[in-house]
């Protein structure tokens, strides 16, 4: 049990799951991004309406009405001053204008031929450039621009905002860079803030979170989003709140930035200062075609008062990104729900302690399985350890609809599998040297069946003699000698063997031990050598399920006949049972042991088999029994002196399963038996005969026969000599 293969065997997986787990691998990551992606797909952050935001959408209806992108710069300043009058907190594009205007007409004016440009740029002399109306109109509008951050070396990005930090330098954190491509100098100088568009995907290019700070030539630079945030509050600095600043309990450690704040905002970051976003399905309530505001075709309440992110859902654009819910959204509705994330209030967070906590809690459930794997059954232990495991996916669950945490199952749950599945393999060479030991001895006294019940539980084994109440049953065929009488030896025993096979493994199937084969008759047992609570209903059970499967053997045994043109009649049955105190245990001699019962019962049980043919029917079952039986369907049949006993028995009827006493063809026949018995207890045989007749006529046919019997009684009450016999 403690064997130094089982500690080997339990402590490698146990081993290599913290080592894993401690490094932290790429697929591990991989594996972990996936399930937190199930985890936003089965609880998507719910779209709402209310708030402040909406994508200003060059979408394909625009390009179609106004014309392909890029459209003049002063198209775009026209829709700029009607977001504006319309009440916008904040317009931001998320596109960069970091080239002159094409379309401006001075630049048009140069593609003419010589004789036709010079009128043109008389007509034009005076006229402001296209960036130059367009730089007028972001100047007087909360306006931001996007950049985007390289690798390279890039344009000037001009500072917009102040920039405060608290704890460790948070330059130290951020994604870095040493370029950017930036809005035109005479746009950037208007516009009131500049946020950079990049976005950092995970290794399946699936954005699942997004920068609010990155770092430009050692300096912090905010995001788009971010800036439209400052921006629309009229705030003025960011303030960066870093490890070990004042209130942080880091110790000394320098874990990075936890939180960013926005004017009014506190939003709380990754060490590298992005957000994971709890997005929501793509809705097109979040959209407005830019041709419908040139339109003027959009409510102003749409627009008052909200951030509005001018962008692209064109395909032709090219501009799409993949989020856990969507294969592909524009990138502009990636800013758009990182701004409602923030506004409100949501929060997904892969706590900085979530892998520790993790790896320690990989080890205690490891080491509680080793220990508990020796002491408990192997289905016992993986049903624990199935418990476990649903344990952590519930708790991982609950911590993510309830507390936003992103918490990570899978580790300790691998963890847990693995070391059940190497500790039962490693206890699998001494389960089957026990089982095979239990086999061999206890083979020879019982059912394979409860054979192998006993080698799965051998503690459950008495091999000495013990005192216990059980069901015993006895069947016995009806007339065995005139049928063996007209069979060979062959046939007779491939009949017997057609017999008692089915039957065997009716008894089998119900739980129930053979003790013995006596010639054409079965005796078995139940509750015995293991524990069966419900022993006289499952040998009831199997009492009706006998007699079932008599009646199959006998069509199959009357189409063989008929086939081969040779009489048959059939085969008939009868079952005793009778439940009460045995001593069971190894009986015989010290040449041999055989596992069986002996008591009063068991001679009762016998002697009530036999009453089954002088009461015409093919199962009877002592009172005990019938108690014992619950909810199954009984009727009186008589009080009986049988052979060997000083006193009557009283016995009963077992006319079917639970569901036919819960019937209304039940309750007739019950009612209608009570009166048959009623009336023949009180000398009434004219009344009795004729209910008996009409019950033989109406009941079940296995009971038919028990019923003209007792027509039979009354009709020959007025003369005694005549009635059948009613003794066993």
């Amino acid at each position: 049990m403690w064997s130094r293969l089982y500690w080997l065997a339990v402590g490698g997986p146990l081993a290599a799951g913290l080592l894993v787990m401690g490094a932290d691998p790429t697929p591990l990551q991989d594996l972990r991004n996936g399930l937190f992606d199930l985890y936003q797909r089965a609880a998507p952050r719910a779209y709402d309406p209310d708030l402040p935001v909406r994508v200003v959408d060059v979408d394909d209806a625009s390009l179609a009405r106004v014309g392909q992108w890029p459209w003049p710069r002063t198209t775009v300043a026209e829709l700029t001053q009607k977001l504006t009058s319309l009440g916008a907190a904040a317009v931001a594009f998320d596109m960069v204008f970091s080239e002159p205007d094409r379309l401006d007409p001075a630049a048009v004016v140069k593609l003419l031929p010589a004789e036709a440009r010079a009128p043109a740029e008389a007509a034009l002399a005076g006229r402001d450039s296209s960036d130059r109306q367009f730089a007028t109109t972001l100047a007087a509008t909360p306006s931001v621009l996007g950049a985007i951050l390289t690798h390279g070396k890039g344009a000037a990005y001009p500072e917009k905002w102040g920039m405060a930090s608290a704890g460790d330098d948070p330059r130290a954190f951020v994604p870095r860079f040493s370029g950017a491509v930036a809005p035109l100098p005479e746009l950037a100088a208007a516009a009131q803030g500049i946020g950079a568009l990049n976005w950092l995907p995970d290794r399946d290019q699936v954005v699942r979170r997004v920068p609010i700070l990155l770092g430009l030539d050692g300096k912090l630079v905010p995001s788009l989003s971010a800036e439209a945030l400052r921006v629309a509050q009229g705030a003025s600095t960011y303030v960066v709140r870093a490890s070990n600043a004042s209130g942080d309990q880091a110790f000394g450690t320098r874990s990075g930035i936890t939180a960013v704040k926005i004017g009014a905002l506190d939003v709380p970051t990754d060490a590298s200062g992005e957000v994971r976003v709890r997005f929501t399905p793509t809705d097109p309530r979040r959209f407005l075609s830019a041709a419908d505001v040139l339109d003027g075709q959009v409510a102003p309440a749409e627009l008052e008062g909200r951030i509005l992110l001018v962008g692209s859902s064109a395909p032709g654009l090219m501009d799409t990104r993949a989020t856990p819910l969507d294969a592909a959204v524009p990138g502009v509705e990636v800013q758009a729900q990182l701004i409602e994330h923030i506004v409100a209030g949501a929060r997904l967070v892969r706590p900085d302690w979530a892998r520790g906590a993790e790896i320690v809690l990989t080890g205690l459930l490891g080491l509680l399985l080793a220990l508990a794997l020796p002491r408990v059954s192997a289905p016992v232990a993986g049903a624990l350890g199935l418990v476990v495991v649903a344990a952590l996916g519930a708790g991982a669950w609950l911590a993510f609809t309830r507390f936003d945490l992103l918490l990570d199952p899978m580790g300790p749950g691998a963890a847990v599998l693995a070391i059940y599945g190497m500790g039962v393999l490693a206890l699998y060479r001494d389960e089957q040297r026990q089982k095979k030991w239990v086999r061999s001895v206890f083979g020879r006294f019982v059912s394979p069946k409860v054979v192998e019940r006993l080698a799965e539980n051998p503690e459950r084994l008495v091999l000495g003699g013990e005192t216990r109440e059980i069901t015993i049953l006895f069947c016995d065929l009806r007339d065995f000698t005139s049928l063996s009488e007209t069979m060979d030896a062959q046939a007779l025993t491939r009949f017997m063997n057609a017999y008692l096979t089915p039957m065997t493994e009716v008894v089998l199937a119900h739980g129930g031990t053979i003790d013995k084969y006596i010639g054409d008759a079965i005796m078995a047992f139940w509750n015995a050598p293991v524990d069966d609570a419900a022993h006289a209903r499952n040998a009831a059970l199997c009492a009706l399920a006998m007699s079932a499967r008599l009646e199959a053997l006998n069509a199959e045994w009357l189409r063989a006949a008929e086939a081969e043109g040779r009489p048959w009649h059939p085969v008939r049955c009868g079952i005793g049972l009778a439940t009460g105190p045995c001593c069971v245990g190894n009986l015989g001699s010290a040449q041999r042991l055989e596992y069986s019962c002996l008591g009063d019962d068991v001679n009762l049980a016998s002697r009530i088999e036999g009453a089954t043919k002088s009461m015409r029917v093919d199962i009877l079952v002592s009172e005990a029994t019938r108690e014992a039986a619950g909810d199954l369907a009984f009727l009186e049949a008589d009080l009986l002196m049988l052979k060997g006993k000083s006193k009557a028995s009283q016995l009963y009827l077992l006319a079917g399963p639970a569901d036919f006493s819960r019937s209304d063809d039940f309750s007739r026949l019950e009612e209608r038996h009570g009166a048959l018995m009623a009336a023949y207890g009180a000398g009434r045989f004219g009344e009795a005969a004729a209910l008996a007749e009409a019950l033989a006529a109406s009941a079940p046919p296995r009971l038919s026969r028990f019923y003209g019997l007792y027509a039979e009684r009354c009709r020959g009450a007025a003369d005694p000599a005549a009635a059948p016999a009613a003794s066993g």
